[in-house]
């Protein structure tokens, strides 16, 4: 009723009705598009307040990749509340697609994930540099290698996440291989995974390798599980970790702390892309 009001009052449909689901007309979505950046600038008047003077409240919605979040939310979350104490966080772990499409449509408001993600109305910033390390079953001939070179790294034994998550590819990119060639790999049974524990589970089983964030390697438990872990000689593959938020840059200074606090608990080795290869 009110959108009725309001078309009434504007002399213009904003919605077409004829059509399932309901979509904005032309004019309509330009005046959709207009409604947003007034309600953010009203929102800015507020971010303008709290950043000037010092307060942290409000809510802030994170949306993290599920290869980062369970590696990384435990070593800052505890501080980060306890730090902002008045300030409510709302995280969701979902892929990088998903997280961009929430930045658009405002219900995210800053995504943690692997960069870049090469959209001109976000903006990124740079947190740490990630390696890559092999996990590798006993029955690789890699497995008797003390470090692995990017080379030594074969799809026919490549275990991989399903398609949406970014590992995937930064995957088949240090490999120079594609989809197709991946697919078409001599192997008995293509494995695809929707997280990294399963794949793991499978190394451990030797089904092959995968490759596995630096972070990950805290969670394995035994040295059995550690003594599958070879990391890459020179020059060492990483991924590029960082924050996306919308150029509108609200809750900037919210934004700015997380980015401090995470920062804060990283190793000082992942600081820097040296002698590395970014992915």
């Amino acid at each position: 009723m009110q959108i009725q009001k309001l078309e009434e009052e504007l002399g213009v449909i904003i919605f077409d009705r004829g059509k399932q689901p309901i979509v904005a007309t032309e004019i309509g979505a330009k005046i959709l598009k207009q409604a947003r950046t007034i309600l953010q600038e009203s929102e800015r008047l507020q971010n303008i307040v709290e950043s000037e003077t010092g307060e942290y409240t409000g809510t802030l919605k994170i949306g993290i990749i599920p290869t980062i979040a369970p590696y990384l939310l435990p070593s800052f979350l505890q501080s980060f509340i306890e730090k902002y104490p008045n300030l409510e966080l709302v995280i969701d772990e979902i892929t990088t697609s998903e997280i961009l499409k929430g930045i658009h449509k405002d219900l995210i408001d800053v995504g943690v994930l692997a960069l870049p993600v090469n959209d001109q109305d976000i903006a990124e910033r740079v947190l740490y540099f990630e390696p890559f390390v092999a996990y590798i079953g006993k029955r690789s001939p890699l497995y008797k290698k003390n470090k692995v070179d990017v080379d030594d790294l074969s799809t026919n034994d490549l275990l991989l996440l399903k398609e949406g998550h970014c590992l995937r590819g930064h995957a088949l990119k240090l490999c120079k291989s594609t989809e197709k060639e991946w697919s078409q790999g001599k192997r008995k049974i293509l494995f695809e995974s929707g997280t990294l524990d399963t794949l793991k589970k499978l190394v451990e089983q030797d089904f092959g390798l995968t490759l596995l964030p630096f972070l990950a390697i805290k969670d394995l438990e035994t040295k059995e599980k550690i003594a599958l872990v070879r990391e890459f000689n020179p020059p060492v593959p990483k991924r590029e970790i960082g924050l996306v938020f919308s150029k509108a840059y609200l809750k900037r200074h919210l934004i700015e702390a997380l980015a401090k606090e995470i920062i804060n608990v990283i190793p000082k080795n992942l600081l820097s892309k040296e002698n590395s290869i970014i992915l």
